[in-house]
């Protein structure tokens, strides 16, 4: 996925890229937390440019999703994803691994059973950082 950080304050834009992987699993259909357990890595942008600087944070987590139908409508469906995992930050003398938390919130538009678009908002918390937001639109095939 590819979206962007709005940073505060001045809610600058700030890069942020994404790619995961994940499984649903029948037996968790009825679990209200989740039914596809994920693994995913995000590059985001810290620094004074857009695209990259030496300043950025690179994320590994794992996850679960929730996915669910809306109602009257098979072409866009809805899901939550809670990620866990850890962040390390570039830039500094040192690298600096953290705890990641990040809660997201989305829409999927399914053109076919393999091709859709997602749209998503995550709410981001690093220890030691303030939560923040980040807005991302991306593709994806299925198997």
């Amino acid at each position: 996925m590819l979206g962007s950080d709005f940073v505060r304050p001045g809610l600058d834009p700030k890069a942020n890229y994404n790619i995961g992987i994940g499984h649903t699993f029948g037996f968790l259909k009825n679990d209200p937390v989740g039914d596809e357990l994920t693994f995913a890595y995000t590059y985001e942008e810290a620094g004074p440019n857009f695209w990259h600087s030496q300043f950025g944070s690179h994320t590994e987590n794992f996850g679960v999703m929730k996915n669910f139908g809306l109602p009257k409508t098979k072409r866009v469906s809805a899901y939550t994803w809670i990620q866990i995992g850890v962040t390390t930050l570039t830039g500094g003398k040192y690298l600096q691994n953290h705890f990641y938390n990040g809660e997201s919130l989305g829409a999927v538009v399914h053109f076919n059973n393999y091709n859709s678009i997602w749209i998503q908002a995550t709410f981001n918390k690093i220890v030691t950082i303030p939560w923040y937001t980040t807005i991302s639109v991306g593709y994806t095939r299925s198997w």
